[in-house]
């Protein structure tokens, strides 16, 4: 199955590449990711907790990022295996595209699965794998965009620093 999509994030092109290169925001971004350590260069290892249909599952797997052009292109790739539920395997090449106020981001995703999730019939796998590489990639926009009302910011912070504080993935880079 293959899912295709873009996205027009507010936010420089420098911001949303080390954004995609950082796994702190990776793993807020995998939905159900309890765990991601590893790096850039040699993949990382990561625990994600499922439920597809009447199936729930933890994976054990690994995410690799490869095929790197820095600041235009990469291809993301993982594997999970659940236990008896089966295993879940699939990739996306992800592009910048710099734009008129911030970030063109494109990606063409694959997913394949096996074993008893396989069972459930394409209807169902189809639309777990939509939702789910469009909620990370929702994740991800609202992860490196700049809130248009900071949420994290309470009155206190402000009225003890006299400044507005930034948000989690700005204090990350900044």
């Amino acid at each position: 199955m293959l899912l295709s999509d873009t996205r027009e994030i507010k936010a420089d092109p420098k911001t949303v590449w080390d954004a995609i290169l950082n796994p702190e925001v990776l793993k807020e971004c995998i939905p159900g990711c309890e765990s991601l350590t590893g790096s850039v260069a040699d993949g990382y290892e990561a625990v994600v907790k499922q439920k597809v249909g009447p199936v729930s599952a933890t994976f054990t797997g690994l995410v690799q990022l490869s095929d790197i052009v820095e600041g235009r292109s990469l291809k993301i790739s993982g594997e999970g295996k659940g236990g008896v539920a089966g295993f879940a395997r699939g990739g996306a090449t992800v592009s910048f595209e710099p734009m008129a106020g911030g970030t063109r981001l494109t990606y063409e995703a694959e997913a394949n699965v096996g074993g008893k999730i396989a069972q459930l019939g394409s209807r169902i796998i189809d639309s777990f794998a939509r939702k789910l590489a469009d909620e990370f990639f929702t994740r991800f926009q609202a992860a490196v965009e700049e809130p248009a009302e900071p949420e994290d910011v309470t009155d206190e912070a402000v009225a003890d620093s006299g400044e507005k504080k930034k948000g989690w993935f700005k204090r990350l880079i900044g």
